[in-house]
């Protein structure tokens, strides 16, 4: 495999030569935002709204990066022409920059853009078939005081202990059930319901990034007409759904059969949840073949 060319704060340089400095705040206090974004045949999906996002969560985290979202968004395509794999998964990320030896912000400190690239690996085709297990964490949701809105923040400890803790009871995913939000989201996936025909997801918060997955999925709904509520989902609701699923631009769109030790329906993936997955893949098709 070619080693990846990636890039760092205006220079484009090989995997190995790739490094940030020890006082990067990043490293140091995980103090800045990332993207995930999945490249199809050389195009991202829904590329301007991942950089929108950015651009939107750096401005309430003080964050001033020196550049353009066109300039962030050329440079993401530069990255993917100097790679030659045919689709990839590129990771955005930005931090504050170099520290001193304290946690004050030097806003005379420029920031650091980094743009990693590596061969997009898709699930097993057996997993959108069969589903797959999510285990629930009832706990207080991990959130940024003093900001109304959820960001992918670099401070991911909470999601990765969460993730391993469900991996090693063998299942796929963690589900963070806030004691007084309730059902919230995965460590990298938004979560919907269906009941009776009615698509149910929980409402974007401090608790609940705006996926954009999640949001393809909201249009799709309109546009075919299915009712679909941004509601509080119980444990209960999760429990007694007729289908559920999780999303996010690296799995699009994955059927859930197993609740804990709960099967959800009739342990089948749901006709709404293959639907979904069916239409969001003509949505990414469509982007792939303009211009």
């Amino acid at each position: 495999m070619d080693e990846p060319t990636v890039y760092i704060n205006g220079l484009f340089t090989r995997l190995r030569n790739a490094k940030v400095s020890i006082l990067d705040r990043g490293f140091c206090y995980g103090d800045g935002l990332f993207e995930t974004l999945r490249s199809n045949n050389g195009k991202v999906f829904r590329l301007e709204h991942h950089i929108n996002r950015l651009f939107e969560s750096l401005a309430q985290v003080l964050i001033e990066l020196p550049m353009t979202r066109l300039e962030v968004m050329n440079v993401v395509r530069e990255t993917i022409s100097r790679n030659k794999f045919e689709n990839a998964i590129l990771r955005l990320a930005v931090t504050r920059g170099d520290t001193q030896s304290n946690i004050q912000i030097d806003s005379n400190v420029p920031p650091t853009l980094v743009i990693n690239i590596r061969p997009f690996v898709p699930l097993v085709k057996s997993v959108y078939k069969k589903g797959i297990r999510i285990k629930l964490f009832q706990e207080r949701a991990n959130l940024i005081n003093g900001l109304g809105n959820r960001l992918k923040s670099g401070n991911y400890l909470s999601n990765i202990l969460i993730k391993e803790l469900s991996d090693r009871k063998n299942f796929m995913e963690g589900i963070v059930v806030d004691p007084d939000f309730g059902v919230t989201e995965g460590t990298t996936s938004n979560i919907f319901i269906v009941k009776q025909g009615m698509l149910k997801t929980p409402p974007l918060s401090p608790y609940v990034l705006e996926g954009i997955t999640r949001q393809v999925v909201l249009e799709i709904a309109k546009e075919h007409k299915i009712p679909f509520n941004e509601e509080q989902i119980s444990i209960d609701d999760l429990l007694n759904a007729d289908e559920v699923f999780i999303t996010n631009s690296g799995i699009e769109i994955v059927p859930v059969t197993q609740v804990d030790s709960e099967v959800i329906g009739d342990k089948k993936p749901g006709i709404l949840t293959g639907f979904f997955h069916n239409e969001f893949l003509k949505c990414v098709e469509a982007e792939k073949n303009t211009c």
